[in-house]
C-alpha cells in the first residue's frame, strides 16, 4: 500500500540524498529534497521533513537508471582549459509501481552519485526485478 505521512524522527536523515523530479504522485511536489532508503524489509521509501512515501516492494515493477553527462563547457572556457576533461554526472532512478487503484504510477529521482550503486543493488535484491538503463552511458556507469 502507498502511504504519505509525517516524518519518520530521527531516522528521517538516513538514507541515499535524492531530489524528487516528477511522477505521477500528486502529494509530493516536483524538486522535493529528502532521502530514498531501501532499509525497510516491506517497502522503498522517499522521505523528507514533511512526508514519507512508502512503496511495497512487492508493487515495483520497473526500476530504471540513467546518466546524463554535462562536460562543463562555459567553466572551461572560463576558468581552465584543463576542466574541459571534467565531467558532471547526474543520476537518475526512475521507479514504477502499481498503485492502491491498480493503475501504473511512476517516480523519477535524481540520486547523489555516491549512493545510487548501493539504492540499485537494494532494490534488485528486495523486488527481484533487473534494472533497466535509460542510456548506453548508464549502462557502462552501472556495471562498474
Amino acid at each position: 500500500m502507498l502511504a504519505a505521512g509525517a516524518g519518520f524522527g530521527e531516522d528521517s536523515t538516513s538514507g541515499a540524498a535524492a531530489e524528487y523530479l516528477g511522477g505521477t504522485l500528486s502529494s509530493l511536489p516536483a524538486g522535493a529534497q529528502g532521502a530514498l532508503s531501501t532499509q525497510d524489509p516491506i517497502s522503498f521509501i522517499f522521505h523528507n521533513k514533511a512526508t514519507a512515501v512508502r512503496v511495497p516492494y512487492e508493487r515495483i515493477n520497473l526500476i530504471e537508471y540513467g546518466l546524463q553527462v554535462d562536460r562543463r563547457v562555459w567553466e572551461s572556457i572560463v576558468i581552465s582549459p584543463l576542466m574541459m576533461l571534467a565531467k558532471k554526472r547526474a543520476h537518475f532512478l526512475a521507479v514504477g509501481y502499481e498503485g492502491d487503484d491498480g493503475k501504473q504510477q511512476a517516480m523519477l529521482f535524481r540520486v547523489e552519485k555516491g549512493s545510487i550503486r548501493a539504492v540499485l543493488v537494494s532494490l534488485e535484491a528486495r523486488t527481484g526485478r533487473k534494472v533497466t538503463f535509460m542510456d548506453e552511458e548508464a549502462r557502462k556507469a552501472g556495471k562498474g
